[in-house]
């Protein structure tokens, strides 16, 4: 044991009919609970201010071997880094207090990312930062484990199973490759100290990693793992990257996100506003997921500032609103700007965005025994078979968040969910259709569907493929709307000309004629009234991204 670490405490034997591929119920539900980490990506590619792992100019072994060359820095340079690597302002105890008082339950640290390097003492490889060659001989993940144990701090361990530096990997020695991945998660789930859970990634088939041989191993040394779906298993749960994960109860799931543009630090990166962090934190926690968010600490060791500030800032929120996070699932309620937690007798009621003066919610089968403000003010609440339907004053809506919290006569777990369905944009989760779809490239047709641009998720959408000039995306609305106003996201700016139109009888009459959209496009125009409505685009300098098409009703 490194020291400092903190002594796993014994277990019984693992039940019998436990296969151990997927964790124990208590560890997932307790997982959930925390609802919110800080994710860490660091290392010598940060005297760079690239990406890690994807800036290193080299080959990347398997499927990816074909890239060659497309990293930006040649991989003399890159694999060397650590060797002029000095951050001499490191302190892990000042990780973990940032993380505390952003209010995040857990870490998860990065120890080896698809380069290769590893933050920690293996015996396995000398490309590590404890390395002879080494600029800085450093234990980092030594000293993160101590104060996580320090600190109470739950520390969910970052590996990368493939290795693009390695010389077995995905070659005819790969089975060699496989006892060394074997061998270092061996040493970092036996050397420091309790770690709760594991983070792998690029996923991969089972056989590819013994998969089902390493989850056995890694849970007969610490029972209470939980591990994500990126090691060719399905895992505890699912990661979606860079987005916001669906509403679902059936399976847990996480959204890995940075702060910033990349994981790794970048010099005066653009990183979210409080708003922005608040709004995916809810919004996770809504549909019934946790937040995983992310900093790159600089070359020197520290959190760059503004990125520390912007997490004691989401902590400051969290102090006083915490109760309607924490502990919760997702439901019964979810709608865009507007989605729910519960927890015991209580609904919080989230609203993010005020779309009309008036929230209507679908009813319920448990009565609203009474109701309050937690971010402050008086509402004014009615319940009826038909629907819950809640008023706030204009002074009492928060920009951030406005929590009215609803206290019911029973229990609001067993309440089935239900999306919101009459608050703000219309097409949101709507049936959509389009003339075309993005088909030439099969791993990237997923992340552009037709549905996606009514999601309510910016950073996916519609498009189709190059060439086209003409196209369109259609939205079936359910019943026939007044509405009076669009909003369209198409962040490439590309698209030249555009009609919306709307179906009368069998015949589609177009309301709105435009050129460029470009990002966050709002348009008003004369109350029309339709059940299917159209974006066709005429004209395009080549195929754009359609994020969001939403519509809203007359007021």
């Amino acid at each position: 044991m490194c020291l400092g670490a903190q002594p796993m405490e014994a277990q019984a034997a693992p039940p019998n009919d436990w296969d151990m591929l997927t964790a124990r119920p208590e560890a997932i539900e307790a997982w959930q609970d925390m609802r919110f980490g800080m994710f860490v990506c660091w290392g010598p590619v940060t005297l760079t201010g690239l990406e890690i792992g994807w800036s290193r100019g080299a080959p990347r072994g398997g499927e990816f071997r074909v890239r060659q060359g497309q990293g930006p820095t040649p991989v003399e340079i890159y694999d060397n880094l650590y060797k002029r690597w000095k951050p001499d302002k490191f302190d892990a105890r000042q990780w973990v207090r940032i993380a505390q008082e952003a209010g995040a339950k857990y870490m998860i640290f990065l120890v080896k990312h698809h380069d290769g390097f590893c933050l920690y003492d293996s015996k396995l490889t000398d490309y590590k930062s404890t390395s002879p060659e080494a600029a800085w001989r450093h234990d980092v993940m030594a000293d993160v484990a101590q104060a996580c144990h320090e600190a109470g701090l739950k520390l969910i361990v970052y590996y990368s199973q493939p290795d693009w530096h390695h010389p077995d990997y995905r070659t005819r020695n790969h089975h060699r490759y496989i006892e060394y991945l074997h061998g270092q998660v061996r040493e970092l789930l036996t050397n420091y100290g309790r770690i709760d859970g594991f983070w792998f990634d690029l996923g991969g088939k089972p056989e590819d990693w013994n998969a089902v041989e390493l989850f056995r191993m890694m849970r007969t040394l610490q029972p209470w793992l939980v591990i994500n779906n990126r090691c060719g298993l399905p895992g505890d749960f699912d990661t979606p990257e860079q987005r916001i994960g669906p509403f679902q109860l059936d399976r847990p799931w996480e959204t890995c996100m940075t702060l910033g543009t990349q994981w790794a630090w970048k010099p005066n990166d653009k990183i979210k506003s409080l708003k922005q962090c608040i709004d995916v934190l809810v919004t996770c926690a809504g549909r019934n997921g946790n937040l995983a968010l992310n900093t790159g600490p600089m070359p020197d060791g520290r959190i760059e500032p503004r990125q520390a500030d912007r997490f004691r800032q989401i902590g400051q929120w969290l102090k006083p609103y915490g109760r309607s996070i924490y502990a919760t699932r997702g439901g019964p309620f979810w709608g865009l700007d507007c989605v729910s937690t519960r927890r015991d007798d209580t609904i919080y009621v989230h609203v993010l965005k005020w779309h009309e003066d008036l929230l209507r919610l679908p009813p319920i089968p448990k009565n609203i025994i009474s109701w309050r403000l937690l971010t402050g003010g008086t509402a004014t609440i009615e319940q009826s078979a038909k629907e819950i339907r809640i008023s706030v004053p204009a002074e009492y809506r928060r920009p951030l968040d406005t929590i009215i919290a609803l206290e019911l006569d029973g229990p609001a777990s067993d309440i089935e969910p239900q999306p919101i369905t009459d608050w703000g944009p219309l097409t949101f989760g709507r049936k959509v259709t389009a003339s075309h779809v993005y088909d030439r490239d099969p791993k990237a047709t997923r992340r552009y569907r037709p549905e996606y641009a009514v999601d309510g998720n910016p950073a996916r959408g519609w498009t189709f493929n190059p060439g086209v000039q003409s196209a369109w995306l259609e939205v079936d609305l359910g019943r026939p709307c007044t509405f009076d106003r669009a909003w369209i996201n198409e962040p490439y700016g590309r698209i030249r000309r555009f009609e919306l139109q709307a179906k009368q009888g069998q015949r589609w009459k177009t309301f709105h004629r435009g050129s460029t959209i470009g990002e966050g496009f709002s348009v008003r125009f004369a109350p029309v009234t339709a059940r299917y409505v159209r974006l066709h685009v005429l004209k395009t300098t080549v195929n754009p991204l359609i994020g969001e098409f939403q519509l809203f009703k007359a007021r």
